[in-house]
């Protein structure tokens, strides 16, 4: 079988099934343990990538608009306007 898997301590976790129930302070302890591993971006990359999903969307709003201006010239010439 299988080895259990582990959380971020390395303590096994319950298996599937098995009827054990994780307490919330146990919960709240690991949600708290990955969040202390998570990384603020600094104020450099925070702008570099608000620019970044602005020009994607940009991007992607031209495409959508062009696909739509074609099916639209499309249906145009199919059914006559």
């Amino acid at each position: 079988m299988a080895n259990p898997a582990r959380d971020t301590d390395g303590a096994a976790r319950s298996e599937p099934g098995s009827g054990q129930s994780v307490r919330p302070a146990t919960f709240v302890e690991q949600v708290l343990a990955e969040l202390r591993k998570v990384v603020q971006p600094t104020r450099q990359e925070l702008i570099t990538y608000t620019i970044v999903v602005f020009v994607f969307v940009v991007v992607m709003m031209a495409f959508v608009f062009g696909l739509d201006q074609l099916f639209q010239r499309l249906v145009g010439l199919v059914f006559g306007a």
